[in-house]
């Protein structure tokens, strides 16, 4: 049997590098997002508990399926075994996308001329 695939997620959050891990990445049906589905953390039967994955899981905990804004994902990997979920600090210097991704050609009639 194959092993079940998990994505590595990496995206900007209020100025901090959130990374997550996911049995489901696509491209959403909201237009310029990424769904992100079947979050995975650590199991909590065991004596050690990390902090920064606790953080993470207690932030997204009830959530079924979140979107993220398409500008705001900075990198997503599919890996053999999950890794430590984790918020850190933002360093670094990333160009978001332009904006607005989509803008109405001259020939639709809900646009400016």
């Amino acid at each position: 049997m194959a092993a079940p695939h998990v994505y590595k997620v990496l995206f900007l959050n209020q100025g901090k590098v959130y990374e997550i891990y996911a049995r489901k990445v696509s491209h959403g049906s909201l237009f310029g997002f990424v769904e992100v589905e079947e979050l995975v953390f650590g199991e909590r039967g065991g004596i050690v508990v990390d902090p920064t994955e606790e953080r993470v899981k207690t932030e997204f905990e009830g959530v079924k399926r979140s979107f993220l804004p398409m500008h705001s994902v900075l990198r997503i990997d599919e890996v053999s075994q999950r890794g430590v979920s984790k918020i850190s600090q933002y360093e670094g210097n990333v160009t978001p996308f332009p904006t607005p991704v989509y803008a109405p050609s001259a020939g639709d009639p809900g646009s400016k001329p």
